[in-house]
């Protein structure tokens, strides 16, 4: 699920000409913005600095002060940016249909209670139950 080639794919299919390396950083920009780019990269924030220029002289990213903190700067999406991320959600939902098109109802509806149950349990504490005994919450090993 993390491999390059379908966000190729997908921005082949948005009909959007964009750098690999871009495509995932605007999206992200379009869905957490305004954000810092310390936020977005952690510590080793110059090579998304550098991304993030780029985006911004695509006029795909605009930067600005943030309001708290004049010495962030901040990425947020620009109109011609949120176009293109409109487009790319468009084409991710239409190969999302393609693939599920041959799927029998059961066999979506299954995914759709185990990928539920995932998100539900992976936003708990990860930590809990790992080594407990039945009596600590956790099942007891025979």
């Amino acid at each position: 699920m993390n491999r390059p080639q379908p966000d190729e794919q997908m921005v082949r299919e948005a009909g959007i000409s964009l750098d690999r390396a871009l495509f995932p950083l605007l999206v992200t920009i379009e869905r957490l913005g305004p954000i810092g780019v310390v936020e977005l990269a952690g510590r080793d924030y110059t090579t998304v600095s550098r991304q993030v220029a780029k985006l911004e002289s695509l006029h795909l990213v605009e930067r600005r002060g943030n309001i708290a903190d004049r010495r962030v700067r901040e990425a947020v999406i620009s109109p011609k940016g949120k176009a293109m991320t409109d487009r790319i959600d468009v084409a991710r939902e239409r190969m999302g249909r393609a693939i599920f098109e041959g799927w029998e109802e059961h066999d979506f509806n299954e995914l759709v209670r185990l990928m539920r149950k995932f998100a539900e349990d992976i936003s708990g504490d990860i930590g809990k139950g790992a080594g407990e005994t039945e009596g600590e919450g956790g099942p007891q090993a025979d």
